[in-house]
């Protein structure tokens, strides 16, 4: 019995090292929540515009975060309206920081970047609002279900700001034709319309570049430097069949029927180029992989908040996507570094033509927002649902 007894207590003690060393395998644990402390701003109210755009608005200045192991760490600025949560907030990347708690922890951030956090946390244009910002961190190189677990959060800091158009930074041509009304762009042959389809110049150098939604089986337009008449051009043979020659004597009248149309313009040369395009999203991400594209539609509601931008609800896998434009894969649209990166859900994530793979950080239910109304300023949102 004595025997019995006592290799009933070696047992225990066996299973107890075990357990502790089970315990040690695990690893350290993450103190979350109270280990950043955002200094700057301390609030303030910023009167942001077009004009102003590449001023500072402020210094934004945090501590470094700690997981409870040694981790490089990525912090992203967000903000929110004050009476919204954070489960979509506009956002701004602060940087990428190695593992040194004693460097010093501070980002210039101007007018335009705060601006397009504000339109990504749905500010008002114009309108003066309140805003709460927080600094968020997360370690660098880990699988987004680890990334989550172990992100950590500053503190809140309110402020006011009003946003600006971001079209305002940008010099324009117009596209009015017979297609406007039945394409959400106003009444026909309208350049003076609000909703009227506008090319933007990129470098203000007289070079656009846009896409335009026209519903019309014959489409028929001009382009116009300002929103009237005045300096109209179209083609210059008279027939009006697309030459790519700029002149003011007949409307352009593409023979391809309705669709997305992708133009490009020389003003001072006098020329232009137009495609016509299918707007899809198309990866191991989406409904149907690699191989076809899911539709992105044209939002035409002038309320909606998605007014001209492409969307579709998708439930999308955490996996790798780009937008596709073309079917033979020559024309496409992601990561302006050219490399593979996750989005940013919930604000706005900067594209371009020819760019490199998304990555969805995290499967789920996403409202997918494709803005490509301002070629200075392709974005793509993904918006939790």
């Amino acid at each position: 019995m004595k025997k019995i007894y006592l290799s009933l207590i070696l047992v225990a003690g066996i299973l107890s090292s075990l357990v502790s060393c089970s315990d040690d395998l695990l690893g350290p644990v993450a103190a979350k929540g109270d280990n950043i402390v955002l200094s700057a701003p301390t609030g303030g109210t910023y009167a942001l515009s077009a004009s102003t755009a590449s001023a500072t608005a402020f210094t934004a200045k945090w501590t470094s975060s700690t997981f409870g192991y040694s981790a490089a760490v990525r912090y992203t600025l967000q903000v929110i309206k004050s009476t919204g949560n954070f489960n979509a907030p506009g956002t701004f990347p602060l940087g990428d920081y190695g593992v040194d708690s004693s460097i010093n922890l501070e980002k210039a951030v101007t007018n335009r970047q705060l601006n397009a956090a504000l339109l990504g946390a749905g500010g008002p244009i114009g309108a003066s609002q309140a805003y709460k910002v927080r600094v968020v961190g997360s370690p660098l190189n880990q699988s987004s279900s680890t990334v989550d677990a172990y992100t950590v959060v500053s503190n809140e800091i309110t402020i006011t700001a009003t946003a600006f158009d971001t079209y305002d930074e940008f010099a324009r041509i117009y596209v009015p034709g017979n297609y406007q009304g039945a394409s959400g762009y106003g009444s026909d042959w309208s350049p003076d319309n609000a909703n009227v389809a506008k090319l933007f110049s990129a470098g203000n150098n007289g070079n656009y570049e846009g896409f335009v939604w026209m519903n019309n089986a014959t489409p028929a337009f001009k382009f116009t430097p300002v929103p009237s008449w005045s300096g109209d051009k179209g083609e210059s043979n008279g027939s009006g069949a697309f030459s790519g020659v700029l002149g003011t004597a007949s409307d352009i009248k593409p023979s391809t029927g309705a669709g997305t149309y992708f133009f490009t313009v020389n003003w001072t040369a006098g020329t232009y180029t137009m495609d016509k395009r299918q707007v899809t999203i198309i990866g191991a991400a989406t409904p149907n992989g690699w191989g076809s594209g899911t539709p992105l539609n044209l939002d035409t509601n002038p309320s909606s908040p998605y007014y001209q931008m492409y969307t579709a609800n998708l439930t999308l896998a955490a996996d790798n996507f780009l937008i596709r434009l073309k079917d033979d894969w020559s024309v496409k649209m992601g990561t302006v570094s050219g490399n593979l990166e996750n989005v940013t859900t919930g604000g706005q994530y900067k594209i371009k033509l020819g760019g490199g793979d998304m990555k969805v950080p995290t499967a789920g239910n996403y409202k997918v927002v494709l803005d490509i109304r301002n070629s200075a300023n392709y974005n793509l949102r993904l918006m939790p649902q």
